[in-house]
């Protein structure tokens, strides 16, 4: 309990060093070189191709897979609702301006892991991405780079301490930080 009586759980030791110390920055250094690399390989690689930016073509052939019902099995989208939400999006058409969406968001959110900048906001939205591409019947690496954005959520105190997000967070401030509270060295 602290002093102003709120109940206080802490954090295992491991979850400590892990999540809010720099001792493992370099450790998600590495999560987040990988993860970012991955994402801006594939963003560029769909930047030049005329089926992702001039209509959408790709984008609207995945999304047409992905909502058949075959006869015997499983279709690739497993609830309803997500297929319904497809559907609505491929009968409106929005494959032309969302496959530049996907082309863009890859390569945003690629560069800003690479970078270290505002890195638990990039990795949720990757990790948001993924989700999608799991929701959607391709299970590929999606599983795997979903796994890392989660753990890199959770690391977003320090997973951009080699990165931007070293001056980026002090310079904007977090609303739960005040520096009055602790004592601050240059180490």
């Amino acid at each position: 309990v602290s002093k102003s009586g709120e109940i206080i759980i802490p954090d295992p030791p491991i979850a400590r060093a892990l999540f809010s110390s720099v001792r493992f920055a370099w450790l998600w250094l590495i999560v987040r070189l990988f993860l970012g690399w991955q994402w801006l390989h594939s963003g560029w690689g769909k930047l030049g191709n005329p089926a992702w930016m001039d209509g959408g073509e790709a984008l609207k052939g995945f999304w047409t897979n992905a909502v058949q019902v075959p006869e015997q099995g499983r279709p690739p989208i497993s609830y309803d609702w997500y297929r319904s939400f497809i559907q609505f999006l491929l009968d409106s058409g929005s494959y032309a301006w969302f496959a530049k969406l996907v082309v863009f968001g890859e390569i945003i959110i690629g560069t800003l892991l690479i970078l270290g900048a505002f890195t638990g906001i990039a990795a949720f939205l990757g990790g948001f991405m993924n989700w999608n591409f799991i929701m959607a019947g391709t299970a590929s690496t999606n599983g795997m780079l979903f796994l890392l954005a989660i753990l890199l959520m959770l690391a977003w105190k320090v997973a951009g301490w080699y990165g931007l997000d070293r001056w980026l967070l002090p310079a904007i401030g977090v609303p739960w930080f005040h520096t009055s509270d602790y004592e601050i060295s240059e180490r």
